[in-house]
């Protein structure tokens, strides 16, 4: 059977709760004496912290190694299908701790799910799964052959599209935003592309302080989906 590897105290933590079996779990002595949650799981196997370095590829491991079923991926038009979905596209985003962290705010502002394309995107991976704090166990996240394509076949009526841009957007406090809603955010540097922009209802920006040109995608993410999410408070 296939396996993925997860690491970190809160990322195995939250997989031993979340939706995929969690097939073999390491801990190093300080954490198999003190971490009573990990009795949730697999029967504990106690290495040297050595040995969890190198299983986990990686310093970060914070004495927890585990190895689950592979992350199962939801489906993107179902996401899109219920009542008032509030949903953040990535339109290639590589780097997995921006990943992890827009998952991370997509799951504290109450969002539907993430959508990413399946080429030139980073991938729910171990490293996605740390940054996330466990996150990605919990929010639903789905790829997408094509995310221009997706966006055109899944907005309507119920449904608008947003890109985020830096400038030359709609104010957030000034766009509705408490209907269903697909917020585009695109990678550090590039933007949002050009096509995937244009199959956008509009553009969204957030207003910034003076000097200060942009924002780093996880935190323009959590900050638009916060927005959205008290306007529908309201």
């Amino acid at each position: 059977m296939t396996r993925e590897l997860i690491y970190g105290r809160n990322a195995v933590r939250e997989a031993l709760r979340g939706r995929r079996e969690v097939l073999e779990l390491w801990a190093g002595d300080r954490a198999a004496d003190s971490l009573e949650w990990l009795v949730e799981g697999p029967r504990v196997q106690v290495h040297k912290e050595r040995e969890l370095t190198e299983a986990a590829g990686s310093p970060d491991h914070q004495g927890v190694v585990a190895w689950a079923a592979p992350y199962p991926y939801a489906d993107a038009w179902e996401l899109a299908a219920g009542e008032r979905p509030l949903l953040a596209c990535l339109d290639q985003v590589t780097d997995p701790r921006n990943l992890g962290a827009v998952v991370r705010g997509a799951a504290g502002a109450g969002a539907t799910g993430v959508v990413v394309p399946a080429h030139g995107s980073a991938r729910v991976t171990a490293a996605v799964c740390r940054s996330s704090a466990g996150a990605v166990e919990h929010v639903p996240i789905a790829v997408v052959p094509n995310l221009a394509r997706y966006l055109a076949e899944i907005k309507g009526g119920d449904l608008w599209a947003y890109a985020a841009v830096a400038e030359g957007g709609t104010p957030m406090w000034d766009a509705d935003l408490a209907g269903g809603v697909a917020l585009v955010f695109g990678a550090e540097g590039k933007g949002v592309r050009p096509l995937v922009k244009t199959t956008c209802d509009g553009a969204v920006s957030i207003p910034l302080a003076a000097g200060i040109e942009s924002l780093n995608v996880s935190v323009a993410a959590a900050v638009l989906l916060y927005e959205a999410r008290r306007q529908r408070a309201v």
